[in-house]
């Protein structure tokens, strides 16, 4: 699969916020979450303190590279009996880390700005990648209410981000996303395919060879 513009020429990491149309009902919020980077990955640290990063089991019995974590009223949980969201971190048997009130402004704010009002996330999946990782195209749908948006942002690493379309077999735009970067999508857009390419090796100057994700849900 080749490259597009998108890979070909990666967003300046110094360029002013932007927004990219991606698709109807979805948006690239370009450097949205720059500023508060150092602040959001402090809070990641104080959340995975918590309930620690690990690598969740699928329902195939297959482990998942990306090592993961959850804050919120709800986290998304998988094993041998399935995906779905579960408000007790089944690691530690207590509930999961409360959402850090910077975390539920970006993602109020972002959503906003993409014409999501009124989003009201109550879960934040958190994934770390490291070099070689990768997230297979899925859609996100245990949660209850498809009305409301996916909110998801990078920091770290750069990734290529792959958008699908509703069938799994359409092939996907491969969409560079920098540190700071915001995606947006719902609606129309709502259960798009999407996933992350294998991470290219490489050293950020607050995460070093990691890329965190932080995705906000509306889970009923």
């Amino acid at each position: 699969m080749t490259f597009d513009l998108f890979d070909a020429l990666p967003p300046d990491p110094d360029d002013p916020p932007r927004s990219e149309v991606l698709a109807p009902g979805a948006m690239v919020l370009r450097g949205f979450a720059r500023e508060a980077g150092a602040e959001l990955l402090a809070a990641v640290s104080e959340v995975s303190a918590g309930s620690p990063f690990r690598h969740l089991i699928t329902p195939g019995g297959l482990r998942m590279s990306v090592a993961m974590t959850n804050c919120g009223e709800r986290g998304w949980v998988s094993d041998r009996t399935g995906y779905r969201y579960d408000a007790v971190d089944p690691e530690t048997e207590r509930p999961w880390p409360a959402m850090p009130q910077l975390f539920r402004t970006l993602a109020e704010d972002a959503a906003a700005a993409a014409g999501y009002a009124g989003f009201a996330p109550d879960a934040c999946l958190i994934n770390r990648y490291l070099p070689g990782t990768r997230l297979s195209l899925h859609q996100d749908r245990d949660e209850l209410d498809l009305r409301a948006p996916i909110v998801s942002v990078s920091l770290g690493l750069p990734a290529v981000f792959l958008w699908g379309g509703l069938r799994r077999a359409d092939r996907p735009t491969r969409v560079r996303l920098a540190h700071g970067d915001v995606v947006v999508w719902g609606g129309p857009s709502r259960l798009v395919f999407h996933g992350i390419a294998p991470l290219a090796e490489g050293d950020h100057a607050l995460t070093g060879r990691e890329r965190i994700n932080l995705t906000f849900r509306k889970t009923r």
